[in-house]
């Protein structure tokens, strides 16, 4: 009988609590958010000079950040000054959107020093630097089969031990203009001057057509790579803590880098 008394005793502070009105606006004032330009450059020997230049927007804004049109893109080497013009145009073959590009192409040997410098109409202005790396042979590619005839890669090759190194691998199905298939990007520190070789799982089936890419890259790009996954881990996790971008670039956002690749396109049998 106690349990039944104490039931009717809770029963209206039960009721009351259901019945009060839970929502509640709150109103939160947000500091002004100053926009900054946002740079993204890939040299390349053997391709134009071409450059991406945005403006960063608040959280809350649209996903996509605006053009600059007034943007003023320099490439400097060697005491030449590389002027760049405004005609925004997407890579088909990588998806690279950019909006400033050059007919010249660049054709830096391994440790030929390119600096960008970028401003605009409202006093801006954004600085980088990058040392030309020399690409890294694919010393094998080979893939070996399961019992359910699905197929694993593997790609080797041999790090320098005079140096400290930094890499980017990636394999594509078919062509470059999708996404990868297969991601990762890794400093030699437990394999300093060792054969490396990076694996996948088993995953895929005979007569796949697969493009493998290992890129040389400079530590500023490892780590703005590493801090942009972790941004994307980050992003909508409320028990993560929230991940700052790290830059390669000056007075504002972004990277500045160049691409030295090795690539090979496999068929599996």
């Amino acid at each position: 009988m106690k349990l039944k008394h104490t039931l009717f005793f809770l029963l209206p502070f039960i009721a009351a609590f259901y019945g009060c009105d839970m929502d509640k606006d709150i109103s939160i004032d947000l500091p002004t958010y100053n926009p900054q330009l946002v740079v993204e450059g890939y040299l390349e020997p053997g391709k134009p000079y071409r450059i991406a230049v945005q403006e960063s927007a608040s959280y809350f804004d649209a996903p996509t950040p605006p053009l600059v049109p007034d943007a003023e893109v320099v490439i400097t080497h060697n005491g030449r000054r590389i002027n760049l013009t405004y005609k925004p145009r997407l890579d088909n073959r990588t998806g690279f959107l950019y909006t400033h590009s050059s007919e010249e192409i660049m054709n830096g040997k391994p440790g030929d020093i390119y600096g960008l410098e970028v401003t605009d109409g409202k006093g801006r202005k954004v600085t980088g630097f990058t040392t030309v790396l020399p690409s890294v042979p694919i010393d094998t590619v080979e893939w070996r089969f399961n019992d359910e005839d699905e197929a694993l890669l593997l790609t080797t090759f041999q790090d320098d031990p005079d140096k400290e190194n930094y890499y980017r691998y990636m394999t594509h199905r078919d062509s470059l203009n999708h996404d990868s298939d297969r991601e990762l990007f890794s400093s030699d520190k437990l394999n300093n001057g060792k054969l490396i070789t990076y694996g996948s799982n088993y995953r895929y089936e005979r007569d796949s057509n697969l493009i493998v890419t290992l890129f040389h890259i400079e530590k500023q790009y490892y780590d703005f790579l590493s801090s942009t996954d972790n941004a994307k881990d980050a992003n909508g996790n409320p028990f993560a803590q929230p991940s700052r971008i790290r830059s390669s670039v000056q007075g504002g956002l972004g990277i500045f880098t160049n691409l030295a690749l090795e690539r090979k396109t496999i068929v599996i049998k």
